[in-house]
């Protein structure tokens, strides 16, 4: 019989990094209370919850790393909001991004989930900020719980 792991939802215990960008506000700060609210829904003390704000999407990479690195942290939520526009610009950023991302997560073990999106348009970001296609801050701060629960179960393994 084979062994399984899995993540539980429960945080107790749990120490998270949000980094949240300031571009398109008006949409990450919705992100982020959801991300907040998901949190503490699951038993994260806000005390345990830092929060660092940056400029653009951009920068979430380097205030990630820094989380990742410091040993305050247990996972890394970035939030941010890449709506694109009649330039490339927004394939640039969203590849770059995701790729410093995902490889912050890989060198250092600490989860670091994925709570930018990359919309169309404004009614695509305004639907995955809390409308009827939830709320993406939430479901990647829930992400961070599970992640850091099945690293933890594999690891007493």
């Amino acid at each position: 019989m084979p062994t399984h792991y899995e993540g539980k939802l429960v945080a107790q215990g749990i120490r998270v990094g949000i980094v949240v960008s300031r571009w398109n506000s008006f949409i990450t700060e919705k992100m982020l209370a959801g991300a907040i609210d998901a949190l503490v829904r699951h038993g994260v003390n806000e005390s345990d919850i830092r929060v660092a704000h940056v400029p653009g999407t951009w920068e979430i990479p380097v205030a990630a790393q820094r989380f990742a690195t410091s040993g305050l942290v247990d996972a890394v939520v970035p939030i941010g909001c890449l709506i694109r526009g009649s330039t490339p610009h927004f394939e640039y950023l969203s590849a770059e991004v995701t790729k410093g991302l995902g490889s912050i997560a890989l060198a250092t073990g600490v989860p670091v989930t994925y709570g930018v999106i990359t919309v169309e348009n404004l009614e695509q970001a305004i639907e995955r900020a809390g409308t009827k296609a939830g709320n993406k801050g939430a479901e990647a701060a829930m992400a961070a719980i599970e992640m850091v629960n099945l690293l933890r179960a594999m690891a007493d393994a």
